[in-house]
């Protein structure tokens, strides 16, 4: 029993404090395992990639045959917080598609001490737009820093951006020459995950025929 009812004051002694903070962090221990180092064969976005879907079940309600997937449920709301009906459509031309990016070409997690760059294939299959939005590993909040930015979005800052040769883009504590306008700022010492976001999805986002390159480390 937590001791908790209703109309009636919280008042924990010290042995059931101890055993609730406790439940705290094995809880938020094994949220983050099970967020950023998941196993699932089904979370691979594509097969000869590090991409992963930031959803394991792609729909509102987190429905199988059958079951709640609550597996995928925990794994969403400890990355995303909440949901809406649209971020979960998957219908050609409508609502979005993301993708989780937490790992460079060799498989090591994102290191906000080095330097990558993402080369994103063009034209990319969206009828709205897309975006690429860099999260803080450890408070999955968007990445703070005296640049005091987290995304390139194509409707924005890569709005410039031709559609008939890749974009690169990179990610680290300092902007390589000639790249300013393309990059995001990272902290070393911090790890460090994106979302890729496609807004209206077209049929190439559906079908792998578009792929997003691995994060590849730049010397």
């Amino acid at each position: 029993m937590l001791g908790i009812a209703k109309g009636k004051p919280f008042a924990p002694d010290e042995r059931r404090s101890r055993i609730l903070e406790q439940a705290a962090r094995t809880a938020n221990a094994q949220m983050r395992v099970q967020a950023f180092a998941d196993r699932r064969p089904d979370r691979v976005a594509w097969p000869d990639r590090r991409w992963e879907w930031a959803a394991l079940r792609q729909n509102e309600d987190f429905a199988a045959d059958g079951y709640i997937d609550v597996n995928a449920r925990e794994k969403w709301f400890y990355q995303a917080i909440g949901v809406s009906p649209a971020m979960m459509h998957r219908v050609v031309g409508a609502g979005s598609l993301y993708w989780l990016g937490l790992r460079d070409t060799s498989g090591a997690y994102l290191d906000g001490a080095k330097t990558y760059r993402l080369e994103v294939p063009q034209p990319v299959p969206g009828k709205l737009f897309w975006s690429v939005t860099v999260y803080d590993a450890l408070t999955r909040s968007q990445i703070r820093t005296d640049q005091n930015k987290a995304a390139l979005r194509s409707l924005f800052e890569l709005a410039d951006a031709g559609t008939d040769t890749p974009v690169e883009l990179y990610f680290g504590p300092a902007a390589p020459d000639g790249a300013q306008g393309r990059w995001i700022k990272t902290i070393p010492g911090r790890g460090w995950f994106v979302y890729f976001r496609i807004y209206g999805p077209e049929q190439p986002a559906f079908d792998g025929s578009w792929q997003l390159p691995d994060f590849e480390p730049v010397d």
